[in-house]
């Protein structure tokens, strides 16, 4: 396993998805998210990708708690029907509450 990059995440809100972009500006992983058709304070998180470069250095995690935040500090909550963010929330029960 490598050294772990140093990665800030941030929304890429023309985009739709939160990115984990490394100290260099190379995009390592993102999330994507779309509003809830039933509830836009929900954002459905349908796919999460990181490259292949960056596997298993922690960015899908780095990434997804990255997101979570976000959304936890805009007041909003989420339905993951990515598989990588209903098990990261799935270990990580403080963000159990966001879960629409």
């Amino acid at each position: 396993m490598s050294e772990r990059p140093h990665l800030t995440v941030r929304d890429h809100t023309e985009a739709s998805r939160f990115e984990a972009v490394d100290d260099a500006g190379v995009v390592a992983g993102f999330t994507e998210y779309r509003p809830s058709s039933a509830d836009p304070n929900v954002l459905v998180f349908p796919h999460t990708v990181v490259d292949d470069a960056f596997e298993g250095q922690g960015v899908g995690s780095t990434l997804v708690r990255g997101a979570l935040d976000a959304v936890r500090a805009a007041g909003q909550r989420v339905r993951p029907d990515c598989p990588f963010v209903k098990g990261y929330i799935d270990k990580h029960p403080e963000y159990a509450d966001l879960l629409a």
